[in-house]
């Protein structure tokens, strides 16, 4: 009964965060109301090639040919049975609560657990639990769809929490509790929030390390470290088929190196393995965008909530101007465009300037340490020199893009050190009357800044970016530019003004309540109790900006399978087992898009994460190929047709895009491309050249019908090719995602080439005998066939799955009995 006792304020604030959860989403959560999330509906279209093939056949393919003419499934749809185990238990952390639910019940949840490893109170742990786990940028990106990354951040806390018990030498639960939060977090599949978080891991390590040196308990320090590794390798062990597949993908994609031969701006622009400079900071946030930590509009929100939402701010427009710049987005920072900005708080803030100075200690410099570098990264090419270090010298970090994504370190240490602060507090009530120089320099520092800007805004603020200057030039004629810019400030200046005096509010509130704890008029826990409040109050009304009961649809509009289109049908009665279907129609292009991936074999799609060749493919001749689409024949009936033109899209025919779906008068309409090469062909010759680049330019002085392009290293592997006659031909007589048969007959013999994406793990036999495959054309598979008829089998079946599942097995096996001894133990009050 005592041990009961004990336990009830933790089981109260867990059904507190379940109660806080649901209200959240009310009424959708009760109405069966789900969010629509584009990204995530977009994945559908993606890997429902391979769902419809598990359904069918109970087996799980490793392949998919339905988006960028074929890709591994490792990250469009990676499943292990030994995942299927980690997913189960995932399940019941989240008490099996409704979806969007315990995506915050998480969130909240995971920082309690590492704040009472930090020896934080019930009540002061469920306050900073609230505090971090409403920071906007955790809510935009459930309305997003991003639910890896959702994941990925709420299991960081507690695994970071188990790391700090055993520091405090509670080796046991410590090394239970990173194992299974590890292994939670490795199977969330966001390598780069787990990359940025080994950032704060790495630096409270240091900080413990310097504790135990002033203490003189290296020995402790060791023996922890030395749990926490363990237990990080047994999480990683449990997840090893998705690592070692993941990293075995990378080095194919555009996160890894390419082997083209960059010249003078371009070479500066590669990095030495990973993506390009210009693409890892695409997304950089604004230096002066920074001050959206304190101010949730300082750059106006997100860019699809209009300006014309806000009556104040259209009535500071110019009538003739009004109808124009209403449709103008609110968001006005240097970011290409943002679903919202990143927020943590107005009194949190506070808290956290008064961290600096009233906490003791080396976890508050690797705290404080963690966010300047996370912002100063945050800027990206806004901050170039150590952007630039960062690419060059520093492992992986050049293989993640959207530098702004490491603001997430920022949004963890600031609540933290805020709780640190808060904790020191409520333990040494007299510590605001000793520091009350830093209090009120905090209260300056943060409301009074705010209040400054709402008095000058434009001293230190521009309202007109330069993305909007570039877009107005294209709209707005040069007459009247000016005076729309000088309305589109007008217009802005309002919404940041009443964001301003909303923080300078929220903060002098807080203010109050810890004057009114240092009088002796309130106690800790009314105190923290106001704070809860003060702050639930504060970021929840910025976060349902972005998060709303709008939002949300029935669950048919997201569940319910795509709609087919009349186009789609008429497609689909081609019955030909393989081909490939090119969609022109989406406004945000043919890469942009998966929905075509749902019905077809798509050239297109979208992965951020895509092969690298093959993004090359796209940059150096298939886009420029859809420019000269306009200059084919098109044959008009029931399908239009277009004629065999072999000059104007050679590439698109090699990859079997035997149909374009394009607009005309009449609307969306297929197009019949009679001029493909099929699913392969004898090529009468192969040209051997000496690079990648020498194979890619190669492609355009080729005539890829009758000729290949290959790099010289798989000279050996196809040879030379024999001129081929009318009777030789390559018949696909089976199909499935991860085995293609064919029939293959040639008098002479010689080279086939497959309209398929080469890749390392992809087998060919040859009347059941093994025979090694090419590559040829920059991305197609090749493989020397002899005189005769034979059939040829390609199959995709990776040998490493058995290997890594056994391992994963062994690792959770190891979990399991640690958890079972650490029960024993504590039932045994020991």
């Amino acid at each position: 009964m005592k041990n009961w006792k004990l336990w009830l304020p933790d089981v109260l604030a867990v059904l507190a965060f379940v109660v806080i959860s649901f209200a959240y989403f009310f009424p959708a959560d009760i109405e069966g109301r789900i969010l629509y999330q584009h990204d995530a509906s977009a994945g559908r279209g993606a890997g429902q090639e391979v769902s419809e093939y598990y359904a069918r056949t109970g087996e799980r393919s490793r392949w998919t040919n339905a988006l960028f003419g074929g890709m591994p499934t490792y990250q469009t749809s990676p499943s292990y049975e030994s995942g299927a185990v980690l997913s189960e238990a995932a399940k019941a952390y989240h008490l099996w609560l409704p979806e969007n639910v315990w995506y915050v019940f998480v969130y909240l949840l995971g920082f309690y657990i590492l704040l009472r490893a930090l020896n934080f109170r019930q009540w002061l742990a469920a306050l900073g639990a609230i505090v971090w786990a409403f920071s906007s940028y955790f809510f935009i990106i459930i309305a997003a769809g991003h639910i890896w990354k959702v994941m990925a951040l709420a299991y960081l806390p507690p695994l970071i929490g188990g790391m700090v018990l055993a520091y405090r030498g509670k080796y046991l639960w410590g090394f239970v509790v990173t194992a299974l939060f590890s292994a939670f977090e490795v199977h969330a599949n966001h390598v780069q929030m787990t990359y940025y978080y080994l950032l704060i891991i790495f630096l409270l390590a240091l900080a413990f390390l310097v504790s135990a040196l002033r203490e003189k308990q290296l020995a402790r320090f060791w023996k922890a470290t030395a749990v926490c590794v363990v237990a990080a390798l047994i999480g990683i062990g449990m997840n090893l088929s998705n690592l070692y597949h993941t990293w075995e993908y990378q080095k194919e994609t555009m996160r890894g190196k390419s082997e083209l031969v960059k010249r003078d701006a371009d070479a500066r622009n590669q990095t030495s393995s990973g993506l390009d400079r210009d693409y890892i900071t695409q997304w950089s946030y604004g230096i002066g965008e920074t001050w959206t930590l304190l101010i949730p509009n300082a750059k106006g929100g997100s860019h699809n909530i209009r300006l014309a939402e806000s009556k104040k701010a259209m009535s500071k427009c110019d009538p003739q101007f009004s109808d124009f710049l209403g449709g103008w987005y609110q968001y006005w920072g240097e970011q290409p465009f943002t679903a919202g900005p990143v927020y943590v708080g107005a009194f949190v803030l506070m808290l956290f300037i008064l961290g600096i100075f009233i906490v003791r200690g080396p976890m508050k410099w690797a705290l404080l340490g963690a966010t300047i570098l996370s912002v100063l990264l945050s800027w990206g090419k806004n901050f170039m020199p150590l952007t630039d270090f960062f690419i060059d010298y520093v492992p992986m970090y050049a293989k993640f893009r959207t530098v702004s994504s490491i603001l997430v370190v920022a949004e963890f240490t600031i609540p933290l050190l805020a709780m640190l602060a808060l904790k020191r507090i409520v333990e040494e009530p007299s510590v605001l009357k000793k520091e009350s120089g830093a209090l009120y320099m905090s209260f300056g520092l943060t409301a009074g800044i705010a209040l400054l800007f709402a008095l000058l805004p434009t001293t230190f603020f521009s309202f007109v970016s330069q993305g909007d200057t570039e877009r107005l030039a294209g709209y707005v004629p040069q007459e009247y530019l000016a005076s729309v810019m000088s309305n589109l400030e007008a217009m802005r200046i309002p919404i940041f003004t009443a964001d301003c005096l909303r923080t300078v509010f929220i903060i002098v509130i807080g203010m109050l309540l810890l004057l009114l704890y240092r009088w002796g008029k309130l106690k800790a826990v009314a105190m923290t109790a106001c704070i809860i409040a003060l702050c639930l109050a504060d970021m929840w009304t910025v976060n349902k900006r972005y998060l709303n009961d709008k939002m949300f649809v029935s669950k048919s509009v997201r569940e319910s399978p795509m709609e087919m289109t009349a186009v789609d049908e008429k497609i689909l009665e081609d019955k030909t087992l393989n081909y490939r279907v090119m969609n022109l129609t989406d406004p945000q292009g043919p890469f942009n898009e998966n929905n075509t991936s749902y019905f077809h074999k798509s050239i297109g799609g979208y992965h951020a994460a895509k092969l690298r060749r093959y993004q090359e493919l796209i940059e150096a001749h298939i886009s420029p190929e859809l420019q000269n689409l306009s200059k084919a024949q098109f044959v008009p009936g029931e399908i239009v047709q277009v004629a065999d033109n072999d000059s104007i899209f050679p590439v698109l025919n090699m990859l079997n895009a035997r149909y374009f779906i394009i607009s005309l008068q009449r609307g969306a309409t297929p197009v019949f491309n009679e001029s493909t090469f099929g699913n392969g062909w004898f090529v009468d010759k192969v040209a051997y050249v000496d690079d990648a680049s020498a194979e890619l330019d190669g492609l355009g002085t080729t005539n890829l019908r009758h000729e290949a392009v290959a790099d010289k290293r798989f000279k050996e592997v196809l040879g030379e090719s024999l001129p081929q006659d009318s009777t030789s031909s390559v018949t696909l007589t089976d199909y499935r995602p991860n085995l293609l048969t064919y029939k293959v007959c040639s008098a002479r013999g010689g080279v086939v080439v497959f309209s398929e994406i080469f890749y390392p793990g992809w087998k060919a036999t040859i009347d059941g005998k093994e025979e090694e495959l090419g590559r040829v054309n920059y991305v197609l598979r090749a493989l020397r066939v002899p005189a005769g008829e034979h059939e040829v089998v390609l199959s995709f079946f990776p040998t490493s799955i058995k290997r890594t599942e056994t391992i994963a097995y062994i690792a959770l096996c190891l979990l399991l009995l640690g958890l079972a001894y650490a029960i024993y133990r504590a039932l045994r009050g020991r």
